[in-house]
């Protein structure tokens, strides 16, 4: 079985095609065929070594990838679920030594995979659990009400754009940063507000909203430089571990999605809003497995809207 991982460390380059033994559906487990593994920038971070030290606990080959879409293939016994060998579905996965995304097949628990939205491809589900359901712990964590103000940065992003689509699907006021080439891009998504992004954000956004926004949901990663945005008591969403000063007596949370793990019920609810038109799949490119360094090249060359999905 071909899987996309490195042995050792490093750039785009270290990414290879490797073979892993194949595996089999224990109790209360599925095996999915994946045909499509989105890239993601927490990958690079298995791939170049960042995370060597929690990774070295398995040997190599290290499997990045932490969103699968294919077909189940094999049920295990005791699994409580109601699919079927057959069914297209998508799920997150944590990755662990070569348990990640970017191989032809996986096994998962039963409660972590569910069915793919009604008409799309495998690549367009793969772009939806991880980012997804990171989008729906951040608003869950920031826990507003109908009318009150969210911003988001790195609106134009799949985190970022999934916070802006379901803060709306919640009744949310939605302030967006964008560059100038992608303001129509988060309009669509269905920012009320879009200011233009930077480093003076907290100003931006202020203009638009002087008494500072209920809270604040951090795509970007601009930490600091996006606190003075949020009110007095407000809450500020981080998806990089950031936990702020305490100032102004703003509450910060650490989005942190592996917690958000066999949360089937959350994620089958992303697929529902998906068919229901609330939410949007963006595929940036696919790439065959020998051409997974390109997709990795592209992502961190800034700039991509939509995800690169590596299709097996």
């Amino acid at each position: 079985m071909r899987g996309v991982g490195v042995v050792e460390f490093g750039g785009p380059e270290a990414l290879q095609v490797v073979d892993l033994p194949e595996v089999h559906a224990g109790p209360g487990e599925v095996r999915i065929r994946v045909h499509a593994a989105t890239v993601n920038p927490t990958d690079t971070y298995v791939r170049n070594g960042d995370r060597a030290e929690a990774l070295r606990k398995d040997p190599p080959p290290y499997i990045p990838g932490m969103d699968a879409a294919g077909v189940v293939d094999e049920v295990g016994a005791d699994a409580s679920t109601d699919l079927a060998v057959g069914d297209a579905v998508m799920a997150m996965v944590i990755p662990s030594g070569s348990h990640g995304a970017y191989r032809e097949s996986i096994v998962l628990a039963a409660d972590a995979v569910v069915r793919t939205p009604a008409g799309s491809t495998h690549a367009e589900a793969s772009t939806l659990p991880m980012n997804g359901l990171t989008a729906r712990q951040s608003l869950d964590q920031l826990a507003l009400q109908p009318g009150q103000t969210i911003a988001v940065t790195g609106a134009a992003g799949c985190y970022g754009g999934y916070v802006v689509q379901l803060a709306k699907a919640e009744g949310l006021r939605v302030i967006a940063d964008a560059s100038s080439a992608d303001e129509q891009l988060v309009r669509d998504l269905g920012a009320d507000v879009v200011v233009p992004r930077g480093d003076d954000i907290a100003v931006q956004i202020r203009k638009v909203a002087p008494e500072g926004v209920d809270a604040l949901a951090d795509g970007a990663v601009q930490n600091e430089l996006a606190t003075g945005a949020v009110r007095d008591g407000g809450g500020f969403a981080s998806v990089r571990g950031w936990q702020g000063s305490g100032e102004r007596g703003i509450v910060h949370h650490v989005t942190m999605v592996a917690t958000y793990d066999h949360r089937a019920d959350l994620l089958d609810r992303l697929r529902q809003q998906t068919e229901e038109g609330l939410l949007s799949l963006r595929v940036a490119a696919s790439y065959e497995p020998e051409d997974a360094a390109d997709a990795h090249r592209r992502l961190e060359a800034g700039g991509t809207r939509g995800r690169c999905v590596i299709v097996f």
